[in-house]
């Protein structure tokens, strides 16, 4: 073979292995939407407490909510899970029964989802905007559903996808023009961006052994906190980053929160 067609058949493997490379990537970071079924299969197989609802996006593709009555005239809280489970799993799964306990209604929405060997960077910027389609979606839900108070609260890189929906729709819900009344953030690592652009009470909670990345930024995020009026910053003794045996206790510090919000908000 000569040096010229050598170097040819070179080129040409190499990039073959470039686009397969390139396609599986892509086919890594591609939406799944089959795992979100089954996800939902098995919430719905064992679910207990509160109704299914069925919210739709822009597109016509609907996702799974979970929703729970409350008390007439308390706040409604909207979850978001973290990274890659369902509106049921973990803490997000306990607090919206332990808020519904306490008073408060909560709607649990299922956010967007990767292949399970997926990391938090994977789902940025890709995924971010259907998740903050989907917590307008569930906010105007809730206000549909007559609740003029909706808090949202929001687990870990649910927690990064909240901030993103603040920061670039300033909290508003398409076509109801009000804004959420506070913001619970749990685990979130990193700042929590920019106080004009939050623009409401922000809960920013954490675990005493929570994961470093958010230890570290833990002054970062107070610095947000002390910007804005009725906002405080709260560590939970003991806990690990999905507050394990404290799923009670952090539901006592969201009602102590929430208690001592503005009425009328």
């Amino acid at each position: 073979m000569s040096k010229a067609r050598s170097r040819a058949l070179h080129r040409a493997i190499g990039g073959a292995a470039a686009l397969l490379l390139g396609l599986a990537a892509h086919q890594a970071a591609a939406q799944d939407y089959a795992r979100e079924a089954r996800w939902k299969d098995e919430v719905l197989g064992n679910l207990v407490v509160g109704d299914e609802v069925e919210l739709a996006l822009a597109s016509g593709r609907q996702f799974l909510g979970l929703y729970t009555e409350g008390r007439p005239g308390e706040p409604a809280v909207l979850l978001v899970h973290g990274i890659g489970v369902h509106p049921d799993h973990g803490v997000i799964g306990i607090l919206r029964g332990a808020l519904a306990d306490m008073g408060f209604a909560t709607l649990s929405i299922q956010m967007p989802v990767l292949a399970a060997d997926a990391q938090g960077p994977d789902y940025f910027p890709k995924l971010f905007p259907e998740a903050s389609e989907r917590i307008a979606a569930g906010h105007a839900w809730l206000r549909g559903k007559g609740h003029e108070n909706v808090v949202l609260a929001s687990h870990s890189l649910g927690a990064w996808m909240s901030q993103y929906h603040l920061e670039n729709l300033g909290g508003q819900a398409p076509g109801k023009g009000a804004s959420f009344a506070a913001w619970v953030a749990m685990g979130r690592s990193g700042p929590l961006g920019e106080p004009s652009k939050i623009g409401m009470p922000v809960l920013d909670v954490y675990g005493e052994r929570d994961l470093p990345a958010v230890l570290a930024s833990a002054a970062e995020r107070q610095k947000t906190v002390k910007a804005l009026p009725g906002s405080r910053q709260q560590v939970i003794a003991g806990a690990d980053h999905f507050y394990t045996n404290q799923e009670q206790k952090l539901a006592g510090v969201i009602r102590d929160f929430l208690g001592a919000l503005p009425s009328g908000r």
